[in-house]
């Protein structure tokens, strides 16, 4: 499959494009078991400045031209990608037409592109991209990545592999601007908040002290570090808070990582000193080497990363993606591709009533749902049983469907997802119900393998959202992508 990552961030704007290969790893006479083999990189874009009408609004007609002339350099035509991500990040996810500018981007790159903004997301990412992850899973220790970009601080911290733990700030490379003799152009709001604090006295259409910069800088770096800290000094508790991204998780730890990487466009500069302090027209220079020359660089800890300002995405390109285990089942290949459908993950108590026939407080759940994301159709994700009985699959598959059924409109996909290996038999049972009741011409699709923990069970309609690709190995697996659509 050919992927294609978007990151429209604060200072720069991305593409890459990806080859997923797909594999059949299961035996001869074992069920088959389609994964994702091997991720390569086909094509890097250039790094574009990310285009602006003004400091809330991107310019979508050049930002649509940046991406179009990438497709065209890569020989790819547009729509000719089958799986990928468009993110929004930092402070571009806060521009007042960020979610238009999305979904007009998400429908000329292709038919299963994601449209995703969110710190949280963003930080996961940034730390797959930069090899932060794969570091982690490799030497078996806690690795956290600082993400330092324009408009904020993505870290993700994961142990063994395993992200356990986010956060967000707005400490990045664009808090500040200037022109090119020096003079104040913009301070952003949470600079002006670090400034307060240290007692500094910045403005706009001035030229600042070198010293009062330095010692901005120096903050910013003192915060990073506190920010990973186990038991971090109370102001500086304090002014994260008061930093922190909206959206963004509460970054705690219990204790220091073992290793530590930098990505983003900052992360240059904090690997490689010597640049002009005003290189780029803004802070990034002196961000980096506050960072380079403090704690958390000073720590022994720090590794180098395998991508720095391409780290997110990369990301968004080659680890976006899932696929759907291969024991499942759709009675149409016809249905897919689908696009932004929203999920409704089942609480243990609504599973339980599903698997003992009881399908009217199942359908009340689902209009509730529907009526609050003012959708015409949702899939329903539970966890399922990994073994379970002729008689009690019969169950559950009755109830979902009169469920279903009761709640959607006519014209409407009957849509299951389970986590346990069950989506065939769970499929085959739905489609006899929906034939039973008269409903013959309803598609329907049930698909298992896929882990939905970012998403909370009983969740407010809104916060995630599933697209599926076409089958993919003659029909034997769908592309998933689980995703937040969250704009600041």
């Amino acid at each position: 499959m050919i992927s294609v990552g978007i990151d429209i961030g604060t200072s720069t704007t991305q593409v890459i494009f990806s080859e997923l290969t797909l594999t059949n790893t299961g035996g001869l006479f074992s069920v088959p078991r389609v994964e994702i083999t091997r991720k390569q990189v086909i094509r890097r874009g250039e790094v574009h400045l990310t285009p602006l009408l003004d400091e809330r609004t991107i310019n979508a007609a050049a930002l649509r031209e940046i991406v179009a002339a990438e497709f065209r350099r890569a020989g790819i035509p547009l729509g000719g990608t089958d799986t990928g991500a468009v993110i929004i990040t930092g402070e571009s996810a806060r521009k007042e037409n960020a979610a238009a500018v999305l979904t007009q981007l998400s429908g000329f790159a292709g038919d299963f592109v994601v449209s995703t903004a969110g710190p949280d997301l963003e930080s996961l990412l940034a730390g797959q991209g930069s090899g932060a992850q794969a570091d982690a899973r490799e030497h078996r220790r806690t690795t956290a990545n600082f993400d330092v970009g324009g408009g904020t601080t993505n870290i993700a911290v994961f142990d063994g592999g395993v992200p356990v733990a986010f956060g967000c700030y707005d400490i990045g490379g664009r808090q500040l601007r200037f022109s090119p003799d020096g003079v104040l152009r913009y301070l952003s709001p949470s600079a002006q908040i670090l400034t307060a604090s240290l007692g500094l006295r910045l403005c706009t259409g001035e030229i600042p002290a070198t010293e009062d910069l330095r010692r901005l800088a120096a903050r910013m770096a003192d915060l990073l570090a506190a920010s990973i800290s186990p038991d971090p000094d109370g102001r500086d508790a304090a002014l994260l808070d008061r930093v922190r991204t909206a959206g963004s998780s509460s970054l705690r730890l219990s204790r220091l990582p073992e290793a530590l990487c930098f990505s983003g466009g900052v992360a240059d500069c904090i690997y490689h000193a010597g640049r002009d302090r005003f290189a780029f027209g803004d802070f990034g220079v002196l961000l980096g080497e506050a960072v380079r020359a403090g704690s958390l660089f000073g720590s022994g800890r720090v590794i180098q990363p395998r991508e720095t300002i391409r780290a997110t995405v990369i990301g968004a390109g080659m680890y976006t993606t899932t696929l759907s285990g291969s024991t499942i089942f759709y009675s149409d290949p016809a249905l897919f591709p689908l696009q932004n459908l929203p999920v409704l993950r089942l609480t243990e108590a609504q599973e339980r009533a599903a698997f003992a026939g009881e399908p009217a407080q199942l359908a009340q759940a689902v209009r509730w749902f529907l009526r609050q994301s003012d959708r015409e159709t949702a899939v329903l994700a539970l966890e399922g049983k990994p073994s379970p009985g002729y008689r009690e699959l019969q169950v559950l598959a009755g109830t979902l469907t009169a469920a279903l059924l009761e709640a959607l409109p006519a014209d409407q996909p009957l849509l299951a997802l389970t986590r346990h290996d069950m989506g065939k038999a769970l499929g085959q049972a739905m489609l006899l119900h929906t034939k039973k009741s008269g409903a013959a011409r309803r598609a329907v699709a049930a698909l298992d393998s896929v882990a939905l923990d970012s998403v909370a069970s009983g969740t407010a309609a809104g916060s995630a959202f599933l697209d599926f690709g076409r089958p993919q190995m003659r029909g034997l697996v769908v592309p998933v992508v689980v995703k937040t659509l969250l704009m600041g």
